[in-house]
């Protein structure tokens, strides 16, 4: 065994989780086995069910049944296959796959099914231990550039509650799978299910896993952990800044450092027990000057709902208030997910002097401007004469992103390209978009929040803070425009712009639109029509009827004159479809345009892909809420009717 030596760790790492498996186990045997996979979603996005032992999805219990050690080493096997098939050029021996997990009390469990399943398969292993998805990415990709590793498996449910839990698989991009490689892996793993000796095969491997190695890989956790730390750490500063040694880099570093001893800045977390109690959040921060104060940093206490969205936030938005009687420089605060790849932000508003929780959708527009400034302040985005912008550059996002994106990336001249839900579908977007010769410095899933920026592959909460502090401390000189200048010129918003702005002032330069939270109880809706292409078919029908009928209110009320029907799967979006059901299982929107021909506001809906539900949400331009109200509950009559004709 060996300790980790962390700021808020003292955690041990051994292997007390390991449970002999056999065909007497409890649990493992076909039907218990049928059941389990029944209730597994497998997706690109993560593999993900509830993994705790007694059923509870949430459960803190730590141990997992039999049936699901038959899933895990299952899936095991099938990775450690595709990545025999896909290791690295020169690699003439073993694959070497990285091991991480969230803090969720059934990871230790399932990682010791796959580092034992893994070493059977002649697999080199190195175990990371508890490490945030964006470092495992960050050191799978490190680790590949020196031809040390050949993939990864990260054991997470993201945001999912705490008896859930799940695994994703990536190589050595810094990301996971691609939709169409995870959709391989996939149909490798529902093969080997339906094989008749499924259970005896999976057993066999994490039963003959030697002893020895797998000891030796625990033993050798700490320093694979304190390397992974190190690789992020080094990304992350990448990330931010440009490439070290570059004179992009020293630039920036510098302007936001002066700017931050300029006006002193201080950040509450509340890590809420997640793996990024154990990553680089406190040491990047203070490296730049930026005071830290955190609440629920210890790992595996998890002290509220994971998710990061509505009150999940508002521990950390009370903390946000009381810390800062006695340190004003505390403006802004975050709360990452359990695998810490996404956070959305509570932030001090200046106007009513009270701590307040950003939308979803805010939190990532801002991303988006600060990022986007930066490639007009290094010189990556210019322009002409008459403000045409001289580079290809593009936002990808996901098809609930609000069009407040798209008046942003207007003031920036830059092109905006939507992609189905799921963070590897915007991730693959965008590197196809790259392909195409575009700049794609930023990109994410808007509904939410949180951002990805490239090089990185994956939604950062470090990251997307960092987007903000840059428009608050480079602040214009004596040579070029300031950020958060840069931003109010483009958007025609020059006039208003002051030297000495505050974090309330950008939030309130942000495009007005009001959005359906997709956590929100008016998003969520449990339909009974398991086909939705079919579901899809009847909403139809119950549109054109009520668009008749509502017409003329919505002329009249919203200025609303005409309506186009998209769909969104994968990575491909398709405008002005006329049969609904072509969106299958993916997104169907419904933009409705103004009197000017400008889109105005939209209606949504998609089953999810990792949670048992079904997402409808509205957006509509504009501060007024009465229309996204309207909308949103008519979506739900409309979608309510439509699963009843599907199930009568």
């Amino acid at each position: 065994m060996a300790v980790i030596h962390y700021p808020h760790s003292g955690l041990i790492i051994g292997n007390p989780y390991a449970v002999p498996l056999g065909e007497d186990d409890p649990g493992v045997d076909d039907a218990l086995l049928d059941t389990a996979l029944a209730n597994m979603i497998l997706s690109p996005s993560g593999w993900r069910g509830v993994f705790a032992g007694d059923g509870d999805g949430e459960s803190p219990v730590k141990k997992i049944r039999g049936a699901h050690k038959v899933i895990v080493a299952a899936g095991a096997k099938v990775f450690a296959d595709y990545v025999k098939a896909h290791k690295r050029a020169g690699n003439t021996g073993g694959p070497v796959i990285i091991v991480g997990m969230d803090t969720r009390p059934t990871g230790g469990a399932i990682a010791d099914v796959m580092i034992r399943t893994f070493v059977s398969e002649s697999c080199g292993v190195r175990f990371a231990f508890i490490a945030a998805a964006p470092e495992i990415m960050a050191y799978a990709r490190n680790a590949g550039m020196k031809g040390e590793a050949d993939g990864f498996a990260y054991i997470s449910a993201s945001h999912n509650p705490i008896g859930h839990n799940g695994l994703k698989f990536g190589l050595i991009d810094g990301g996971v799978l691609p939709p169409g490689e995870a959709s391989r892996l996939i149909a490798d793993f529902r093969a080997f299910m339906a094989a008749p000796d499924r259970i005896a095969r999976a057993i066999a491997p994490v039963n003959r896993a030697d002893q020895e190695a797998v000891a030796q890989i625990y033993g050798n956790a700490a320093r694979v952990k304190e390397e992974a730390y190190r690789s992020y750490l080094a990304f992350t500063q990448e990330v931010v800044f440009g490439p070290e040694g570059t004179d992009t880099n020293k630039e920036l570093l510098q302007a936001v450092t002066e700017g931050l001893r300029g006006t002193p800045l201080g950040i509450a977390v509340d890590f809420n027990g997640s793996a990024r109690t154990m990553s680089i959040d406190q040491e990047f921060f203070s490296s730049l000057g930026i005071r830290c104060y955190a609440i629920n940093d210890k790992p595996g206490e998890i002290a509220h709902r994971i998710v990061p969205e509505g009150s999940s936030l508002e521990p950390c938005r009370g903390f946000l208030e009381e810390v800062r009687r006695e340190r004003p420089e505390l403006i802004l605060g975050y709360v990452p997910d359990c695998d810490g790849d996404r956070g959305n932000l509570v932030v001090w508003d200046e106007e009513v002097k009270k701590a307040r929780i950003l939308e979803a959708q805010e939190v990532f527009a801002l991303a988006c401007i600060g990022e986007l400034a930066h490639l007009v302040w290094t010189g990556e985005l210019a322009y002409d004469s008459k403000g045409n912008a001289l580079n290809k550059v593009a936002l990808a996002v996901n098809d609930p992103t609000s069009m407040r994106i798209d008046r942003i990336a207007r003031a920036f001249d830059v092109s905006v390209f939507r992609a189905e839900v799921g963070e590897a579908n915007v991730v693959g977007l965008a590197r196809r978009l790259r392909e195409r010769g575009y700049t794609v410095r930023v990109l994410g899933e808007g509904s939410a929040g949180g951002s990805i920026t490239h090089p990185s592959a994956v939604r950062d909460p470090v990251n997307t803070v960092m987007a903000l502090v840059k428009l608050l401390a480079v602040r214009t000189g004596k040579s070029r425009k300031g950020f958060f200048e840069l931003w109010r010129y483009l958007s025609d918003q020059a006039e208003g712009y002051r030297g000495d702005f505050s974090l309330s002032d950008i939030i309130a330069s942000l495009p007005g639109f009001v959005t359906t939270g997709s956590y929100t109880q008016e998003a969520v809706l449990h339909v009974k029509t398991g086909d939705h292409e079919v579901l899809k078919d009847h909403y139809q029908t119950v549109f054109l009827r009520e668009w008749e009928k509502r017409k003329e209110q919505l002329k009249t009320r919203y200025g609303i004159q005409s309506w186009e029907a998209a769909c969104y799967i994968g990575m491909e979006e398709r405008r002005r479809i006329s049969r609904f059901r072509e969106a299958g299982k993916g997104g169907l929107k419904i933009t409705f345009t103004n009197h000017s021909g400008n889109q105005a506001a939209w209606i949504w809906m998609r089953g999810s892909g990792t949670e048992p539900v079904f997402r409808v949400m509205a957006d509509a331009e504009g501060s007024d809420t009465r229309m996204e109200r309207d909308l949103i509950e008519w979506q739900r009559r409309m979608v309510i009717e439509a699963d009843e004709l599907g199930t009568t």
